[in-house]
């Protein structure tokens, strides 16, 4: 018996929710500090009630081929052995990591002008 494709579950912080989604293929970016998803799984309408989450984060997905997402944000991977019903969820509980932009250059370039 072939062995089953591997499916992930990927929960991340985007736009202060955490969202849970399961995907095929999980790895990390030629881009620095980024990981990169692809070939999304989403349950499919075989029963009479729709998940009002699903579809939100289906539609958001629609015609998206690979995303790429800050390491940072990233809160779980988990190799799961079927996929569930992808949501999203709020982010109250969560602290994201803090992350500055701000003094990019040296700290002794400023004093010496």
């Amino acid at each position: 018996m072939p062995a089953s494709p591997e499916i992930y579950k990927v929960a991340f912080l985007n736009k202060g929710k955490v969202y849970e989604l399961f995907v095929r293929q999980v790895y990390q970016s030629d881009l620095y500090g980024f990981i990169e998803v692809e070939d999304y799984v989403f349950h499919e309408k075989t029963q009479v009630v729709v998940d009002p989450g699903e579809e939100k984060l289906k539609q958001e997905f629609a015609g998206v081929k690979r995303s790429f997402i800050p390491i940072q944000s990233v809160i779980r991977i988990d190799e799961v052995e079927k996929s569930g019903a992808a949501k999203i969820s709020s982010g109250d509980n969560i602290t994201p990591l803090p992350v500055s932009f701000i003094g990019g250059g040296r700290a002794d370039s400023a004093k010496s002008e």
